[in-house]
């Protein structure tokens, strides 16, 4: 067993090459790879682990990593039942999460998010706004300590996936709040009531665009993104701030925030958590923590 497995985490990576990598939610694995050669080499490695372990694999999907965000396709069924429902409920530290291999592109849980998720819920925040929440896992984390939550998406069908967590983890419906629109709509809105929160995430997609036409680029449009929050910050607030851009790292996130704190004249002070066990470095998300005095 391994030490992920021991501490009631089913949802992992196994492995990671530079073209892709093999992730276990339960009984399932998602292989998702950018060639061929990768796919065949993912594949061998993970049915020599499988047999080594005695792991019993219900079901196999497969995904190509394209080069471009209007070719993902949701994952494929390549070993197992079909069927069996492509839904299924996965385990992360004492937290329940539902993982959709059919719900497009992305299944439902980034595990490489794991530490953050652990950080909220030690920070036991009161008020939390999850920004860009897709299936609110930070507002799950936030929520189970004790915290109301305000979770905002653009889509309305990731944010009933949202609820559909909390209905997971018997959380009460009161003091959480799901908002479908445009973050950046949404801001003004929240600081003109004079809302507050003491903790705030910023997990952007690297582009999107919203209904009425509006796009968003995280290399141009991350400092536009954190002058907004710190507009609903309170005074001890903690930000999350994260990419999967490959343009940028932890530093150049701070980089780009510390400029904010001067623009803003805030000032605080910045952290990591530590990488989930089984990601090497250079892979996953990158994150920092914002700390506002």
């Amino acid at each position: 067993m391994s030490d992920l497995e021991a501490e009631g985490t089913d949802a992992y990576r196994l492995s990671t090459i530079t073209d892709g990598w093999v992730e276990r939610f339960g009984h399932d694995v998602l292989i998702s790879f950018k060639n061929q050669a990768a796919r065949e080499r993912l594949t061998t490695e993970y049915f020599l682990w499988a047999e080594a372990m005695g792991f019993n694999t219900q079901r196999m999907f497969e995904r190509l990593l394209p080069k471009r965000n209007e070719e993902r396709k949701a994952p494929k069924l390549i070993l197992g039942d079909s069927n069996t429902g492509s839904r299924s409920v996965v385990m992360e530290r004492g937290l329940r999460f539902e993982i959709d291999f059919s719900g497009g592109y992305s299944v439902g849980l980034f595990i490489d998010q794991r530490e953050n998720r652990s950080f909220i819920r030690t920070s036991a925040p009161k008020r939390m706004l999850n920004c860009f929440a897709y299936t609110c896992s930070f507002s799950v984390a936030a929520a189970i300590a004790g915290g109301n939550t305000v979770s905002v998406d653009l889509s309305q069908k990731s944010l009933e996936r949202g609820r559909a967590n909390f209905v997971l983890n018997n959380l009460p419906a009161t003091g959480h709040h799901f908002i479908a629109d445009d973050v950046f709509e949404v801001f003004p809105r929240l600081s003109r009531k004079g809302e507050k929160f003491d903790l705030i995430v910023l997990d952007p997609p690297t582009f999107s665009r919203s209904h009425r036409g509006k796009t968003f680029q995280i290399e141009s449009d991350f400092e536009s993104l954190v002058m907004a929050a710190l507009e609903v910050a309170d005074r001890d607030c903690r930000i999350l701030l994260s990419t999967n851009c490959a343009a940028l790292d932890g530093r150049a996130l701070e980089v780009m925030a510390r400029y904010c704190l001067k623009t803003s004249r805030r000032a605080g002070s910045f952290h990591a958590e530590p990488r989930p066990v089984e990601f090497p470095p250079n892979s996953g998300a990158s994150t920092t923590w914002l700390t506002l005095r």
